[in-house]
């Protein structure tokens, strides 16, 4: 299903849920997993995105020490905060010291202690959606418009991490999703949304801003409706394309540098990939499409970067009482590589967190917050801030 499109039914589900005590979880809620995993990574965030027009965006955090699961402790952490975290949370990441959490609806970043997640403060930035980090700098996608809206360019904008102000802004493609830093340049996936709502069609571009002067460069041809991009080990780019709904099906690309030094799409693998994370030279990847029955289709695999090929289309063995419905984020542990999977589950009430072991037997789940999928670890050792 397009997500504009489930953004827009959210939007009405609202009008009929956002009423329900039940679903909104006002203090902390624990849950104990049953494992202890004890390693440098002390611990899992995972930030739940909520219905679109409630503010219900939550924070959850897996204590892996004492296998403790603990939903919504924004509040508790920050009792002054009168809205807590707000609509729609698209993106979170640790830069430094700081916890990273793009609030899109909200039309701002919340940084917190990385440690403790009470807050540092926020940074006003319209239509937000992902962020990036180089040189003690943020780097936040936006696509500037509002939802419903007459379709603009979107932006870049550049954040210093220390003082939390917006230094300077570049305009990229139409709708920025997923960007990332690669050898000096900052890539950005344009994905067009608006565009193709208002009969358009979808942009198929990445925008290429050189990060030294930060000015546009040049743009990559890619495919229609792009959402994610990440760089490997080796310097190479790979992006995931949503397809048209038409005569472009999802598919994830593969870009590399040229003799002149720029990087455009050289291959490509034929699957759907709706969230992906690296493991060395291996992609764990998820897709969600949509059935025959309009009901959500999961696939789960891996991908070796170096044969540019599916190597494992079974990653996972779901437990048949408790089966995944809506695959909606992934992360695989750095040391004991546990597959983590967040599940959406129907899109409008609380959601699950699902671990499975390296060999992808299931191990245990637990419940989150309204649609979680976005999440990231933290380690022992924090760097001070840049």
């Amino acid at each position: 299903m397009n997500r504009y499109t489930i953004l827009y039914l959210l939007f009405g589900l609202t009008a009929l849920s956002s009423c329900r005590n039940e679903d909104i979880v006002a203090y902390p809620i624990e849950d104990n997993t049953g494992e202890k995993v004890i390693t440098e990574y002390l611990g899992l965030y995972m930030l739940n995105e909520g219905n679109m027009g409630s503010n219900k965006c939550t924070l959850d955090y897996l204590d892996l020490a004492t296998g403790v699961y603990t939903r919504n402790i924004y509040p508790s952490r920050n009792p002054n905060q009168v809205m807590e975290l707000g609509d729609v949370g698209n993106d979170i990441k640790i830069y430094g010291n700081s916890l990273w959490m793009v609030i899109n609806m909200s039309n701002k970043v919340e940084v917190a202690n990385a440690m403790t997640a009470v807050s540092r403060g926020h940074v006003d930035i319209p239509n937000c959606r992902y962020v990036t980090f180089d040189g003690g700098y943020a780097y936040v996608s936006s696509y500037v418009g509002e939802i419903g809206a007459e379709s603009v360019v979107g932006g870049v904008y550049k954040v210093d991490t220390t003082s939390l102000q917006v230094v300077s802004k570049v305009n990229v493609g139409y709708q920025p999703d997923e960007l990332v830093v690669n050898d000096g340049k900052l890539y950005v996936a344009n994905s067009g949304g608006y565009e193709a709502l208002q009969g358009r069609g979808y942009d198929r571009r990445v925008s290429v801003i050189d990060l030294a002067t930060f000015r546009h460069e040049y743009d990559i041809d890619v495919a229609p409706n792009l959402s994610l991009i990440r760089a490997d080990q080796h310097g190479r780019l790979w992006v995931a394309s949503r397809g048209n709904y038409g005569d472009y099906s999802p598919r994830l690309y593969l870009l590399e540098k040229n003799v002149a030094g720029k990087m455009v799409r050289s291959d490509s693998i034929d699957t759907s990939v709706s969230g992906m994370c690296f493991e060395g030279d291996s992609i764990y990847y998820y897709g969600t499409t949509t059935g025959s029955n309009h009901k959500p289709v999961n696939t789960f695999g891996i991908i070796d970067i170096a044969k540019k090929e599916i190597v494992n289309r079974h990653l996972i063995t779901e437990p048949e009482d408790n089966a995944i419905k809506t695959a909606y984020g992934i992360l695989v542990h750095p040391i004991t590589h546990d597959i983590y999977i967040a599940d959406a589950t129907n899109y409008v009430s609380s959601g699950k967190l699902y671990c499975f072991d390296r060999e992808g037997n299931f191990k245990w789940f637990t419940w989150t917050g309204d649609i979680p999928g976005h999440s990231c670890f933290l380690k022992r050792e924090l760097k001070i801030n840049p």
